[in-house]
């Protein structure tokens, strides 16, 4: 039995109608057309499909979406703002912190958390943060440096 939730994505209200069984990642990908978010492992190791919900990420492969009713959902869709990259964007940009792309809504919207919560984290709290998000490219160093070059940490060298 169908039912209708309300959802502020993106900071846009949301009035959808979802089955119970239909999880975040369904609905946002499905029903609002917002496909940043993959679905990869489909258990909840691989991040691929993290989502912030009321600020904090989530697994939206196994977070069912009335659960979201009445709830800030960000995907990456919603992280530029007037046509500007967000600068952790640009930051895995310029770091290389990406190569096919796959795992980098993820790991972006995970660190975007991180950063709200402790805005200079050290080397080991990003790594421990970013535990949940897996990169099948390897690309772990540039993301690393994406992180810490919005957190002020280290510049990161170009070329």
């Amino acid at each position: 039995m169908s039912r209708f939730i309300t959802l502020s994505v993106n900071e846009v209200s949301r009035r959808v109608e979802v089955e119970p069984r239909e999880t975040l990642l369904e609905v946002i990908r499905d029903h609002l057309g917002l496909t940043g978010a993959k679905l990869g492992c489909d258990i909840q190791v691989c991040g691929a499909c993290t989502l912030l919900v009321s600020g904090k990420p989530v697994s939206s492969c196994s977070f069912l979406a009335v659960d979201a009713d009445g709830c800030e959902v960000t995907s990456i869709e919603g992280l530029s703002c007037n046509g500007r990259l967000h600068r952790l964007q640009e930051a895995f940009i310029e770091t290389g912190g990406l190569q096919c792309g796959f795992c980098t809504p993820g790991f972006i919207l995970t660190a975007k958390a991180l950063l709200d919560e402790q805005p200079h984290p050290s080397e080991e709290q990003i790594k421990k943060y970013m535990a949940g998000n897996l990169c099948r490219c390897g690309c772990y160093q540039e993301i690393l440096d994406a992180i810490q070059k919005v957190a002020g940490r280290r510049a990161v060298q170009n070329g």
